[in-house]
């Protein structure tokens, strides 16, 4: 494969004939999203992505990001990467989570650019167009893949920011190689971890886990299925992109900042991009592993402090708001800031409210 990722006529041909053959189960009356995804929204969705999206102009798109293939830990990873130039330039590692990918980053990658930075975004293994790794891959395990790659890249000292599971590379960067993270930035303070003794927190804290537990109750039966059994869901998911189309476009909606209307904050070809991506590349079941092999870091990591200067743009549409407290009892918090809108994947939200977070927090950190 060439540094342009590619998808070809073949798997193109075959996803819309798997889309046009999609078997639709029945659903209550009035349901709506309240049971997982609405079948009623869904159809028009899988009925344009076989009919009238545009598979040309998206093979275009990513012919046109700045891609680059290298081989860090025995694995080919797909990384963007672009260079401001000047002496000032900042690196800045991106670091995506699930459902997504590089995407995430796309829209904010050239407002960086412009703005001073060095942007490197990798997919991580067993994503977009990454190789899948042998066995499951924690995100301790890829932070030391990504500073492998930085190094290869050129970049002994950079900044790195991220959300969702690139929360927690981002953290596991800062903690293992403190001497290379100049700063670490985050949408997100991750949830309060299992088995945490409320006891010793403050009300605020404690609120936060009970926060953290209740949305795990009503919302993380997915991260269960991730965590326990991802093949059995990689069958269906992996054969019908009608249910992996399910599977994402649920999250998207409860996950954004968007009151319930998806398309009042991305587009139907933003959307259908990524699930093109997922579904050519075939890795919604390695996607999904990774939980599986997160579930398994000692839970003693859980607890070291980040030291490496941090911030934090919290944003109002995201999972559970971790309270300043708790960021300042786990990490050397520098700047903490609650944004006015957008939600859990807010570089694709509101990319130019990212970029100025961003920009804003890393202006004192460059050389």
């Amino acid at each position: 494969m060439g540094e342009t990722p590619q998808i070809d006529d073949a798997t193109i041909e075959d996803l819309r004939a798997r889309l046009r053959a999609t078997r639709w189960p029945d659903a209550p009356a009035g349901a709506g999203w309240s049971l997982g995804a609405d079948v009623d929204e869904l159809r028009p969705l899988i009925e344009y992505w076989a009919d009238g999206f545009d598979f040309e102009a998206h093979r275009a798109a990513l012919a046109a990001l700045p891609s680059r293939r290298l081989t860090v830990d025995g694995i080919g990873i797909h990384v963007l990467h672009a260079r401001a130039g000047g002496s000032d330039a900042l690196p800045v590692l991106l670091a995506h989570g699930w459902p997504d990918s590089g995407w995430r980053y796309r829209k904010v990658l050239p407002m960086l650019v412009d703005a001073g930075f060095d942007v490197v975004v990798p997919d991580m293994p067993g994503y977009g167009f990454s190789e899948a790794p042998p066995q499951p891959i924690d995100a301790r395990a890829v932070a030391g893949m990504w500073a492998e790659l930085m190094t290869d890249l050129g970049y002994e000292r950079f900044a790195v920011a991220g959300g969702d599971i690139g929360t927690h590379v981002a953290r596991y960067l800062a903690l293992d190689h403190p001497e290379r993270v100049v700063a670490v930035h985050r949408t997100d303070g991750g949830l309060a971890w299992p088995g945490l003794d409320a006891s010793t927190l403050s009300a605020e804290e404690q609120e936060f886990v009970a926060a953290t537990d209740r949305w795990r109750t009503a919302e993380g039966a997915y991260a269960m299925l991730h965590r326990t059994k991802p093949q059995t869901a990689a069958v269906g998911l992996n054969d019908s992109p009608a249910g992996l189309a399910a599977w994402i476009v649920e999250k998207l909606r409860s996950w954004s900042d968007c009151d319930g209307d998806l398309w009042s904050v991305y587009t139907r070809d933003e959307v259908l991009a990524l699930l093109t991506e997922y579904w050519a590349t075939g890795t919604i079941g390695s996607a999904m592993r990774m939980y599986h092999a997160n579930a398994a870091i000692p839970p003693e990591q859980s607890a070291r402090r980040v030291e490496v200067p941090s911030g934090f743009s919290l944003f109002p549409g995201d999972l559970v708001e971790a309270p300043r407290a708790w960021l300042e009892r786990t990490t050397n918090l520098v700047s903490y800031r609650m944004m006015p809108r957008g939600g859990h994947f807010a570089p694709f939200e509101q990319p130019a409210l990212y970029a100025d977070e961003l920009t804003s927090f890393l202006e004192s950190f460059r050389r």
